[in-house]
C-alpha cells in the first residue's frame, strides 16, 4: 500500500520519475487492452492501442510542460487533450466496417482505441489512480459484460437473419410462410444480387413471443425450398 501510494503521489510530481511513471503506465494500460483486442482477432492490436495510449500520454506531458515553461503564455492545458479526444476517432472509424451482409463490425475495437487515449490522457497528466480505476471497469466490461451481452443475445425476443433466395418470385412465398408460423416481421431489406440470374439477398429482424421457436426457425428457414443460404446475424 505504501509503494501505491508513492507511485501515485510521484507521478503528480513533475519530475524524471514522475514522467517515467507516468509514460509506463500509459504503456501498460494500451497492452492491457491491446492484448484483448488481440486475442480476438480484431484490426487494432497491442501495437496500435500502445502507441494511442502512450501518444495521448505524451502530449498531456507535453501541455503540462508548456504550462510550467511558459507561465506568462497562459496556455490551456485541456486544449491539447480535447484534440486527441476528438482526433482519436478518425482512427477508431477506419476498423468500423459493414460488410457485405450488412453487419457492422470493429465498434467494439473502435470504441476501446477512443478510451484508451482518454486513458492515456489522463495517466499523462498523472491522474494515474483515476486511470487504474477506469482500467478496472474497462476489464469488467470487456470480460464479463461481454458474457452479459451474449446471455442478452440468446434470451432476446428481436433477431436478424440474413438470407438469399434461389430466385425474386420467392420473396412472397417466404414472407406468407413465416407469418403462418406467427412470426412478426420488424423490417426487411432486400438487395439485388449483383451476379446475373442469381436470386436477390435480404437482412431480416423478427420477433418472436415463443422463446422455443427460436432454436427452430434458423432450421426451418434453411430446410425451405426459397431459401438456398441463410443465418442468424
Amino acid at each position: 500500500m505504501a509503494v501505491w501510494k508513492w507511485i501515485v503521489e510521484t507521478a503528480a510530481t513533475w519530475t524524471a520519475v514522475g514522467i517515467w511513471i507516468r509514460l509506463l503506465f500509459s504503456l501498460a494500460v494500451g497492452m492491457f487492452i491491446g492484448i484483448d483486442r488481440g486475442l480476438k482477432r480484431r484490426g487494432a492490436g497491442i501495437k496500435t492501442h500502445v502507441l494511442v495510449c502512450l501518444g495521448s500520454a505524451l502530449v498531456m506531458l507535453t501541455s503540462e510542460y508548456m504550462f510550467r515553461t511558459f507561465p506568462s503564455a497562459k496556455a490551456d492545458m485541456a486544449r491539447m487533450g480535447a484534440q486527441v479526444i476528438s482526433g482519436v476517432g478518425f482512427l477508431g472509424v477506419g476498423t468500423i466496417m459493414v460488410t457485405g451482409r450488412n453487419q457492422v463490425r470493429g465498434l467494439t475495437t473502435a470504441a476501446c482505441l477512443w478510451v484508451c487515449a482518454c486513458e492515456g490522457l489522463a495517466a499523462g497528466i498523472g491522474f494515474v489512480d483515476g486511470a487504474v480505476y477506469g482500467l478496472i471497469l474497462i476489464a469488467v466490461t470487456l470480460k464479463l459484460l461481454t458474457r452479459v451481452d451474449t446471455m442478452i443475445h440468446e434470451h432476446a425476443k428481436v433477431f436478424d437473419f440474413y438470407l438469399e433466395f434461389t430466385s425474386s418470385r420467392c420473396v412472397g412465398a417466404f414472407m406468407d410462410t413465416m407469418r403462418s408460423k406467427n412470426v412478426k416481421i420488424v423490417s426487411f431489406d432486400i438487395a439485388k444480387n449483383k451476379l446475373k440470374g442469381e436470386g436477390p439477398s435480404a437482412t431480416m429482424s423478427v420477433e418472436v413471443q415463443d422463446k422455443s421457436l427460436r432454436k427452430t426457425l434458423l432450421s426451418d428457414i434453411q430446410a425451405m425450398e426459397e431459401i438456398r443460404f441463410a443465418e442468424e446475424l
